[in-house]
C-alpha cells in the first residue's frame, strides 16, 4: 500500500483498505464522504474538519459535504473566505497536501487575519492541513483538517493524506459525473413506468428529448391539430416552459398542473423538474394522466370534513392513488394518508372501496 516514504502499521493499513472500499461504495457524495471521514479521523486525529465542493467560477457557492466545525465558522465563511490563506495556498497547488507551515512564514500563523478572526468567533485554530481536490472538471473539492492544540501535523500525517488524495479526487469526480446521471436515469425510469400515465421530456422552451410509446396517441386524442405546434406538442403545455427558458436557476419552482375536462374523462398534466444533465441543462418531464369523471363528494360529507379532507376524498373518487393526490395537493404522501384516515374515522368507513361504494349510493 505505502511508498518508501510512508510506513503504515497493520491497523493503519486496514483503515486505508476500508477507506478504499467505502469511497467506491456509492455515487452519493455526501454519504460516501461521511463514512470515509469516520475512518480518516482514526488515521489523522483532528479537532475539526471541513469538506466542501464548489464550482471554480463561483467561489462563494460552497456545498459543505462534511462539517466537523463550529457552526459559527460555516455561517461566517463567506466573509472569512477573503482572508483565508489556506484556500489561497492550495488553489495554486491542486492535489498537493499543504500544512500551515508551508502556507505562511514560520511563526506567522498567529499574525494572519484568518487566525485572529477565527479566534474572535470562538474557533481557536492552531494548526491546519489542507488539499484542493481537483478532478479537472467543472467542480473541485477542498478538504481541510484543523487542530486546536499545540500539536502540528507531522510529516507522516502529510504523507498519509497525500496517499489518500488520488482516491478522494476520484470520488469527487465519479459522484459528480455519474451520480447525477444515475439520479436522472432512476427518475426517468420511475416516470416512464408510472402506471396509467404517459411522459414527455422537454428542454425549455420546446425541444423534445424523448416520449413514452403512447404519448402521441394521447396528445392527438386531447388536442386538435390547430392546438399543436411543431412536433405535435400542444402550445398550451409549452407556454409555461417558455416562461422558464430565461431562468437558469436550478431551484425554479415547477409550473402549476394543467387540466382539461372531457365528456367522460379528464386529462391532467404535471410538470416534474429533472436533475440537470452533465452540461448543467435543466429538463422537464410532462406526466400526462387520463382519469374518469369523478363521483361528486356528497353534500352530507362536506359538512363533516375539513376543506382539505374534502379535496382528498375528491381525489379518491376520481380514482387517483395517494401519490397522485399528494402531487395534486402539493403535500407529502404521509399527509394524504393521515387525512384519509381521518376521513374514514369521521364517515365510519374502513377502506377506499367502502368510501367509493357509499359515495355512489348517495348520488
Amino acid at each position: 500500500m505505502a511508498g518508501p516514504s510512508l510506513r503504515l502499521d497493520s491497523r493503519e493499513q486496514e483503515l486505508v483498505l476500508e477507506m478504499v472500499e467505502v469511497l467506491g461504495s456509492s455515487l452519493n457524495l455526501g454519504e460516501v464522504l461521511e463514512q470515509a471521514y469516520g475512518l480518516m479521523a482514526r488515521l489523522l486525529p483532528t479537532d475539526c474538519a471541513a469538506m466542501c465542493v464548489s464550482q471554480p467560477e463561483l467561489p462563494g457557492g460552497y456545498d459543505w459535504v462534511v462539517t466537523r466545525m463550529p457552526e459559527t465558522f460555516v455561517t461566517h465563511y463567506a466573509e472569512l473566505s477573503a482572508v483565508d490563506f489556506v484556500r489561497q495556498a492550495v488553489v495554486h497547488q491542486p492535489n498537493i497536501v499543504l500544512r500551515d507551515s508551508e502556507m505562511v512564514a514560520p511563526r506567522a500563523l498567529e499574525r494572519t487575519e484568518l487566525y485572529q478572526r477565527c479566534h474572535d468567533i470562538g474557533f481557536p485554530m492552531e494548526h491546519v492541513m489542507s488539499v484542493l481536490l481537483d478532478p479537472r472538471g467543472d467542480w473541485h473539492g477542498g478538504l481541510t483538517l484543523y487542530r486546536e492544540r499545540q500539536r502540528p501535523f507531522s510529516d507522516k500525517d502529510r504523507a498519509l493524506l497525500q496517499r489518500l488524495t488520488p482516491m478522494l479526487v476520484s470520488t469527487v469526480r465519479n459522484c459528480r459525473l455519474f451520480g447525477q446521471e444515475s439520479r436522472r436515469a432512476d427518475l426517468l425510469d420511475t416516470l416512464f413506468h408510472h402506471q396509467g400515465g404517459e411522459c414527455i421530456v422537454l428542454a425549455p422552451p420546446a425541444r423534445e428529448v424523448m416520449r413514452t410509446a403512447h404519448a402521441t396517441a394521447l396528445l392527438e386524442r386531447w388536442f386538435s391539430p390547430l392546438e399543436r405546434g411543431p412536433g405535435g406538442l400542444p402550445l398550451a403545455l409549452l407556454a409555461p416552459l417558455a416562461a422558464l427558458a430565461g431562468t437558469p436557476g436550478l431551484e425554479t419552482p415547477p409550473p402549476d398542473a394543467w387540466r382539461r375536462e372531457g365528456r367522460d374523462m379528464d386529462l391532467g398534466v404535471t410538470y416534474v423538474p429533472l436533475p440537470a444533465d452533465l452540461m448543467g441543462r435543466r429538463h422537464w418531464a410532462l406526466v400526462l394522466r387520463e382519469t374518469p369523471h369523478a363521483t361528486p363528494v356528497p353534500e352530507a360529507w362536506r359538512e363533516k370534513l375539513t376543506p382539505r379532507e374534502v379535496e382528498v376524498v375528491a381525489g379518491v373518487l376520481r380514482g387517483w392513488d395517494n401519490q397522485l393526490i399528494a402531487e395534486d395537493l402539493h403535500c407529502s404522501l404521509g399527509t394524504v394518508k393521515k387525512h384519509l384516515q381521518h376521513v374514514f374515522d369521521k364517515l365510519g368507513v374502513s377502506s377506499r372501496a367502502a368510501l367509493l361504494h357509499h359515495a355512489s349510493r348517495k348520488r
